[in-house]
């Protein structure tokens, strides 16, 4: 078991499409692991984790009005996933995980900067704003998860470097005919550190 921490590159994949940068969040929150056999030179285990975790979108405006609009969405997430790893039993392995993963929005901030009063999209028909101050349909999230590192086995316990894409499956907002979105789902870009000791060898 351990604590973990890193860095969201968060962005959102949304039919009609907007154009976006990347919004730069956090993530933090508790690991647990449990490693079961080992087959050849390959050791197996499982993985979850408990996390508090930033994620939305930050949309990229071009032009030169100084419009500016983003939204942090905060979850607490979920993943469930396999543990593969090569390496020595006390040293430097090298992993994979791969899973599923659910989360749960806990709530979301919007910050927006400038003249968003609807002048701008009679003014510039290829902005949307149909999203500014939205509220969010589905607070249910759940994708797939999967990552590659390193982590060095010590008698101090285990310190891992990891990096780790998410793919939604799940819309954050309406996707029926009816609604505007089509496709409103999150993709994040995971750098993270983590630390755990063993409770069992």
């Amino acid at each position: 078991v351990g604590i973990n921490g890193g860095l969201n590159m968060s962005s959102v994949s949304f039919n009609p499409k907007i154009k976006l940068n990347t919004l730069n969040t956090m993530s933090m929150g508790v690991t647990m692991r449990y490693m079961s056999e080992k087959y050849f030179k390959m050791m197996c285990g499982v993985q979850m984790e408990i996390n508090y975790s930033q994620r939305g979108w930050d949309e990229k405006i071009e032009d030169d009005s100084g419009n500016s609009y983003s939204r942090t969405m905060n979850y607490l997430e979920i993943p469930f996933m396999a543990h593969l790893a090569f390496g020595k039993d006390r040293g430097l392995q090298f992993f994979i995980h791969a899973g599923p993963q659910i989360g749960f929005l806990l709530g979301d901030s919007e910050k927006i900067d400038g003249d968003w009063d609807g002048t701008v999209a009679e003014s510039y028909t290829n902005i949307t704003v149909e999203q500014h101050g939205k509220a969010i349909d589905n607070k249910f999230d759940y994708g797939i998860a999967g990552g590659a590192g390193i982590e060095l086995r010590t008698k101090a316990g285990n310190f891992i470097v990891e990096g780790r894409y998410y793919y939604a499956l799940s819309d954050f907002y309406g996707s029926t005919k009816k609604d505007f979105f089509s496709r409103s789902a999150h993709g994040v870009i995971t750098a993270k550190i983590t630390y755990l000791f063993d409770l069992k060898k």
